[in-house]
């Protein structure tokens, strides 16, 4: 990877979906590119959500909708523009108040510091998606 990278979400990525949900991401930028973060991108329906706890620190910046994130019963909203920052070790829900796409920076690498913890088990609910229509 040279010193700058420039990435799209149209680019041709290797997209994952969360169970039957209409809830995707793809990674961007990872350890596969020699990077110290993880960059990617998340397509979220209205209405769809996700429990998860972070084992890495992350940034998610709204591009599209209104995003929030659940933790110990508060809400915190962003639209597009705005940033939400999370701590590891956050239990949390992701949501999407309206259709949202986000892009998340995460540092450690999620996957790798996801499959450290205690919660390795959870990836097992995202699968490769062969078409995206």
């Amino acid at each position: 990877m040279s010193g700058v990278t420039k990435v799209s979400s149209n680019d041709d990525l290797e997209w994952y979906r969360r169970l039957d949900q209409d809830l995707l991401l793809a990674d961007a930028i990872d350890q596969r590119h020699d990077a110290a973060m993880t960059v990617g991108f998340v397509r979220y329906g209205a209405g769809e959500s996700n429990p998860w706890t972070v084992s890495y620190d992350e940034a998610l910046i709204v591009t599209k909708g209104r995003y929030s994130v659940e933790s110990g019963g508060v809400v915190t909203t962003a639209s597009a523009g705005e940033v939400i920052y999370l701590r590891a070790g956050t239990d949390l829900v992701y949501r999407a108040e309206e259709e949202s796409e986000v892009v998340y920076v995460s540092y450690p690498h999620w996957m790798a510091a996801t499959e450290q913890s205690p919660h390795k088990d959870r990836l097992a609910e995202f699968q490769p998606v062969t078409d995206l229509s």
